[in-house]
Order: structure tokens, then C-alpha cells, then sequence
């Protein structure tokens, strides 16, 4: 009997664990709070995100209507209104319960992706700031506002996010969750937000990285550090360097579409892109002027070859820091690009240190290529 109980006692546990989840989970079903039932009744409803639930009405005055929920316990959540399904350049309205318990809800402008450029009481979102209420109730947050746009609004790009920490000064500490999603207001349907500009930054910034940052200092190492080799070294450095600046190419390309489908204000990372492209195009150009080894301007050409080579692959480097901070690429990019640095910088300092000690026993002669 003891046993029989014990076990019945563990099921009713396991039970009450697999329910519990449903019990508290946000549905369509659950009746708003009567708060707002007064100026938000008669909304069509749709789960959207894990718990998240969008109550949306349009009138015919073009006010959009609407009530987000989810579960709450701290910090901050969002829906924000975008043209192309990013963050940047959106407008936001985001609520939250004070330390106090005094409820805010303010509209923000999203001009960057770090806090200083999420910008309160700024937008691009019409809205009478009366009609805005947020509620806390059962451990799940309302957010009710009320919007007016010149049309109805039809397929929608949406932001919806969710933060940990309670705003301090209206300060939004960074997003804790968050998603994009494509909302139709007239058919109640969602789906995910393309991912095309967030993929086309990604491959921008692989080709480039993996070019100017990889293949092109290999080259590079091969021309100084290899010439014993003749003329190996040579067709090696030619052939990495050719394909690693077709895919630089490719990566600038993909850069200059990204551009144009975002219009990113990065000045200091596209200036500093042009500028090594104009270097490394420079560097193609000068293949086909290379003077014969007997030649008396062989020498200024090897130094103009040299110098422009390696100014180019500086200034990549840098361009590339400033694209992986720029572009908010993530640890993993930052300590993979750092790993690839590292191992460069140590290589090309155990071959100097061998070149020059093979230099200093033989007679240090120059060969010409």
C-alpha cells in the first residue's frame, strides 16, 4: 500500500508538472482583463510567438487597435512596426511595470542595435499617448494601444521582443528574445519576416573575411616567405591571390546590395571597403605592367607592389573589425576572426625571424620576381 501510494503521489506530480505549462500558457480563450474591456472589445485574436497573443481591431478611420500578451515576471516587452523586417529604422511601442509598480509604456525609435540609439519618445508611430494602458495581471502582461495609420493595414512586418531588465531613465537594456515575423491584419495569418538581408549580411561578411582576411595574407606569406621555391611560390601567390580577390569581389557586391536593401549608415565601413578595392584593383592592374627582371624599374615596381599589397591587407583587416562590430555579428565572429589573427600574426613572425637568420648566413641576395 505504501508503494501503491508513493506511486500514485509521484504520477499526480508528473501530472500536475505536463499540465501546469497549459494551465498558465496564453490562448486566445482567456478573457481580457476588465480594465480594458471597455475600449478593447470585439478584437479578432492570434497566438504569434511562443506565448505572445496579438487583439487587433482596424476602424475605418484607419486606427489600428491592439492588445499584446504574454507572460510576465520582469523587464520589458515590445511590438514594433517595420518596413522590411529589421530592427533598424523601425518604430516601437514597448511597456513594462516600474520597480515601483507604476506601469509605462512609451513609443521608441530602433535608429541602431545598441541602447543609445533606441530612442524614447521618438517614432514614426501616430498615437494618442492617453489611449495607451499596460497591465499585469495573473503573471501575464497587457500592452493596449491604440495607432493611426493613412490606410488599413494590410501583410505587416512586426517585431515583437522581449527584454529581462526593467528600464532604468527609459533606458531598454538589450532584448532578452526576440522575432520578425510577417502579420496579415486582414486575414489574422502570420508567417516569419524574409531573412533575405540578414542572410545577404552573413555572406557578405564570410566572402570578405574569408578573402581579405584569410586567403589574401596567405598569398601574401607565400610571395615573402617561399621564393626558395621558384617558381612554385610564384604560380601559388598568383593563383591565391586571383581567387581570393574574385571572392573579396563577390563579398563587395553583396555588400553594395545589402546597402541599397537597408540603407545601413555606416560611413567608416563602406569608405574603408572602397578604399581596398581601389587598392586591390590596383594591384590586379599592376600584374599587367610588371617590368622584366633585368629591367631598371623592376625594383621601384617590386616596392610599389610590396607596399600597396600590404597597405591593402591593413586596412581590410580594420574594415573587417568594423564590419563584424558594425554589422552585430556576435562573439563567434569576433573570437573566430581574432583566432585566424592570431595564428597570421605568429606564423608571419616565426618565418621573419627565419628569413632573416637564413639572410644573415648567406649573402642576404635579392631575388627578383
Amino acid at each position: 500500500m505504501v508503494g501503491t501510494g508513493r506511486a500514485s503521489v509521484g504520477a499526480l506530480l508528473v501530472a500536475l508538472a505536463v499540465l501546469a505549462p497549459a494551465a498558465t500558457a496564453q490562448t486566445c480563450g482567456d478573457e481580457l482583463p476588465l480594465q480594458l474591456v471597455g475600449n478593447y472589445s470585439g478584437l479578432a485574436c492570434a497566438p504569434v510567438w511562443n506565448n505572445f497573443v496579438l487583439r487587433y481591431a482596424q476602424g475605418k478611420d484607419n486606427v489600428l487597435r491592439v492588445v499584446l500578451s504574454t507572460m510576465y515576471s520582469t523587464g520589458w516587452v515590445g511590438m514594433g512596426f517595420s518596413k522590411d523586417g529589421l530592427m533598424v529604422g523601425s518604430s516601437a511601442m514597448v511597456g513594462w511595470m516600474g520597480k515601483t509598480g507604476v506601469a509605462h509604456i512609451k513609443q521608441f525609435s530602433l535608429q541602431g542595435k545598441t541602447p543609445s540609439q533606441v530612442v524614447v519618445d521618438k517614432g514614426s508611430l501616430v498615437s494618442n499617448d492617453h489611449d495607451h494602458t499596460v497591465l499585469v495581471q495573473q503573471a501575464k502582461i497587457y500592452l493596449a494601444f491604440q495607432l493611426r495609420f493613412t490606410a488599413p493595414l494590410k501583410r505587416q512586418n512586426v517585431l515583437l521582443a522581449i527584454g529581462s531588465a526593467i528600464p532604468v531613465n527609459d533606458r531598454l537594456s538589450e532584448h532578452q528574445d526576440k522575432t520578425s515575423i510577417a502579420f496579415d491584419f486582414t486575414t489574422g495569418s502570420s508567417s516569419s519576416a524574409s531573412s533575405f538581408p540578414e542572410g545577404l549580411k552573413r555572406t557578405h561578411g564570410a566572402l570578405n573575411l574569408f578573402a581579405w582576411g584569410v586567403l589574401l595574407p596567405i598569398g601574401a606569406i607565400v610571395a615573402r616567405y617561399c621564393r626558395r621555391w621558384d617558381p612554385l611560390w610564384f604560380y601559388l601567390h598568383t593563383g591565391i591571390q586571383f581567387v581570393g580577390f574574385i571572392l573579396g569581389l563577390a563579398g563587395i557586391v553583396a555588400g553594395v546590395s545589402l546597402y541599397n536593401k537597408i540603407q545601413a549608415n555606416v560611413p567608416a565601413h563602406r569608405g574603408l571597403g572602397i578604399f581596398v578595392l581601389v587598392l586591390g584593383i590596383l594591384q590586379i592592374l599592376a600584374i599587367f605592367l610588371r617590368p622584366n627582371k633585368d629591367s631598371k624599374y623592376r625594383k621601384f615596381w617590386n616596392w610599389y607592389h610590396h607596399w600597396v599589397g600590404r597597405l591593402a591587407l591593413f586596412f581590410a583587416a580594420i574594415n573587417i573589425v568594423i564590419g563584424i562590430k558594425v554589422g552585430g555579428a556576435g562573439n563567434s565572429w569576433k573570437i573566430g576572426y581574432g583566432f585566424n589573427l592570431a595564428v597570421l600574426l605568429i606564423t608571419i613572425i616565426a618565418l621573419e625571424v627565419l628569413l632573416w637568420t637564413r639572410w644573415r648566413n648567406n649573402s642576404g641576395s635579392t631575388v627578383a620576381y
